[in-house]
């Protein structure tokens, strides 16, 4: 079974410095994909927009500026209040989205729990996938079995 961290918030979509409209997100998390955040921005059209990047860039984001090339995030001020910018960069365009820092911080606070850093691997289930994989392939007919082995290659002095 995996847990889902979801928060619904308001993202202000930056037009200019002056001038921003307000964007109805969902943040979500998802323990059976633990490296990622998703973020899924309704913009007034029948299909929404989503984002998925590495939820450590959130993290970091929060406190100072990082990312390269698609996803940048940055803590700043705004009309006195802290918030957190996301700079959105794909071939249909560009997009400066501003989030709440309390939001934000308490949203990945609660992430950071169930999923806490560096036990992201255990969550993924590789061993128990790759498990049921193997039991799933179909024996082959020309594979030897393990009495060829013994049979072909003799121990030593036998």
């Amino acid at each position: 079974m995996h847990t889902v961290v979801e928060r619904e918030l308001e993202l202000g979509l930056v037009l200019s410095p002056e001038r921003s409209i307000p964007v109805p997100a969902r943040l979500m998390y998802r323990t059976d994909d633990p490296y990622a955040v998703h973020v899924t921005f309704h913009v007034g059209s029948d299909s929404p927009v989503n984002w998925t990047f590495a939820r450590e860039l959130l993290v970091e984001g929060v406190f100072r500026p990082c990312g390269k090339g698609d996803v940048r995030v940055w803590p700043t001020k705004r009309d006195g209040r802290s918030v957190v910018c996301m700079a959105l960069s794909s071939p249909d365009g560009d997009a400066l989205l501003e989030a709440p820092a309390a939001a934000v911080s308490a949203w990945l606070e609660r992430t950071l729990r169930v999923v806490p850093p560096g036990s992201e691997q255990g969550h993924l289930g590789i061993d128990k996938g790759l498990s049921e994989l193997l039991a799933m392939a179909p024996r082959d007919e020309g594979w030897p079995d393990e009495s060829w082995a013994s049979e072909e290659f003799p121990e030593t002095g036998a």
